[in-house]
């Protein structure tokens, strides 16, 4: 029992260092992300030369709550924004299943922290609710967007820390959310869906979403957006919002790709003031495209031109094998009689079962994410419920089943635990590098901590140690309920 006691001990502080402790020291708390349910009194917004209105922000309701704030505003013809965003990234479209369905108002806690705002002070943002008074210059009392409100603020656009992925702009269908839409003098205004939705990425790894609202008046001629990147979460099944700033940039970027926009004249930010839970900061992209006429399969000439020639223009590089050479030595020169003592002992500890061990539980691991990428490009005929259905009893009983029979092969409980744990928490950052997720809510950081904590505990419980005098000893027991307790709480919704 004393021993099983310090094993957990030690599994407890490896997931606290290597989980726990990077991502609370930037990670928001729930509280100061989570979305504002209050109701409030809309302020419409117009646009020049438009008889027509909008309010700033989308409901997933009939109702005015200050969710999912409009970032992008377009002159222009809705069949003209698509054209240009689909053939700017010259692409291979695909419809998406109906039956896919966009992040739930509970997934929208998590915020990417490499997103840049243009507000002059971006870590009060993060503490900032939608209901709270901005911190940058109001606009005018008339909230009237119009050539003159603000600078051309394209190069700030274009700066954004957080990974862009080199995707591609496509249909696809999501959760309803609502716009409020007020035609004009003497007409009563309404909610509305979407018009139209479009994606740029995927389903079950990081993509973009779109929704866009046309105008009520036709020759009023805007569209409206409300864009945001996300990601699919295996341990919750649903998708996890983390921002809407990379997907703004994104979009900013593919209309300044277009040859017949001028970057200085028909881009630009204009503040809304509706910045909210996530890292909206309040400023919108207007983009005027009414002035152009678009010539279908221009775009796809000048963006490949362009591509081929910023991969011509490559810089210098590292020699690996020089870096590699001079490593050793270096390291080398560091260490002492003693150090070389334990390296040498940790190292004649070392089983082929350890490394069996790590490569099962990352290769199970990426397994489920990929295989879900490969499953929704391939596989037309399964619906997104369905991959699910199939991938995550991989994740949540493959994982600690094949862990438990790998770690049975090993001698030592401390070894296979931590051995164990150390590989679930690589696989868990390894994951989200790839998805370019910088940032994570607490209640997410205290899920992820446990599962390592109870992997590294069914591992040290199948040790042959840990099984000599039985093979249901205190270590597999706890192991195996706080695994289950853990990924039960999370599809119930508490992380």
């Amino acid at each position: 029992m004393r021993r099983s006691l310090v094993i957990a001990l030690a599994l407890l502080v490896l997931a606290l260092l290597f989980v726990g402790g990077p991502s609370l020291l930037f990670s928001p708390s729930t509280e100061s992300v989570s979305p504002n349910e209050t109701e409030v009194s809309p302020k419409m917004t117009e646009l020049e030369d438009s008889d027509s209105r909008f309010w700033r922000y989308l409901s997933p309701e009939e109702r005015f709550k200050q969710r999912s704030p409009i970032n992008v505003i377009v002159r222009g013809d809705v069949d003209d924004v698509e054209r240009v965003l689909t053939e700017a990234s010259d692409g291979d479209w695909a419809e998406i299943n109906e039956s896919e369905v966009e992040a739930g108002p509970e997934t929208y806690t998590l915020t990417g922290g490499g997103n840049r705002s243009d507000d002059p002070d971006p870590e009060a943002e993060d503490n900032e609710t939608a209901g709270n008074e901005p911190t940058v210059d109001e606009p005018p009392a008339n909230d009237t967007v119009n050539n003159s409100e603000a600078a051309n603020d394209s190069e700030a656009a274009n700066d954004s820390s957080g990974p862009i992925p080199n995707l591609e702009w496509g249909e696809a269908d999501g959760g309803t959310r609502y716009a409020y839409l007020d035609p004009g003098p003497n007409e009563s205004g309404y909610w509305t869906t979407e018009t139209r939705q479009l994606e740029d990425g995927d389903y079950y790894g990081q993509r973009y979403h779109i929704r866009l609202y046309e105008s009520p008046n036709e020759d009023d001629q805007w569209v409206i957006m409300q864009t945001h990147s996300e990601h699919f979460d295996w341990f919750t099944l649903r998708h996890r919002v983390h921002g809407s700033q990379d997907a703004q940039t994104k979009i900013e970027n593919d209309f300044m790709k277009h040859p017949r926009v001028d970057v200085e004249e028909d881009v630009r930010r204009v503040y809304l003031n509706n910045r909210n839970s996530s890292d909206a900061d309040g400023w919108a992209t207007v983009v005027d495209l009414t002035g152009m006429i678009l010539l279908p399969g221009a775009v796809g000439l000048v963006a490949r031109r362009r591509d081929r020639l910023l991969r011509a223009d490559t810089g210098s590089q590292t020699d690996p094998e020089h870096i590699a050479d001079r490593a050793p030595s270096a390291i080398d020169d560091h260490l002492t009689d003693v150090d070389r003592r334990r390296i040498a002992a940790a190292y004649d500890r070392i089983e082929v079962g350890h490394l069996l061990l790590v490569g099962t539980i990352v290769g199970l691991y990426f397994a489920v994410r990929f295989g879900g990428l490969g499953l929704e490009r391939r596989a037309d005929f399964l619906t997104p419920h369905q991959i699910a259905g199939l991938l995550y009893p991989v994740l949540a009983v493959g994982i600690p089943t094949a862990t438990y029979l790998v770690a049975g092969t090993l001698t030592r409980r401390l070894d296979a635990a931590l051995v164990a744990a150390g590989s679930l928490a690589a696989a868990i950052w390894l994951d989200y590098g790839y998805l370019g997720v910088d940032s994570l809510p607490v209640d997410v950081v205290l899920q992820r901590m446990l599962v390592v904590v109870a992997l590294g505990l069914i591992a040290g419980g199948a040790a042959k140690r840990a099984t000599r005098e039985s093979r249901f000893n205190d270590m597999l027991v706890a192991g195996v309920a706080l695994w289950v307790l853990v990924l039960s709480g999370t599809l119930l919704g508490y992380f």
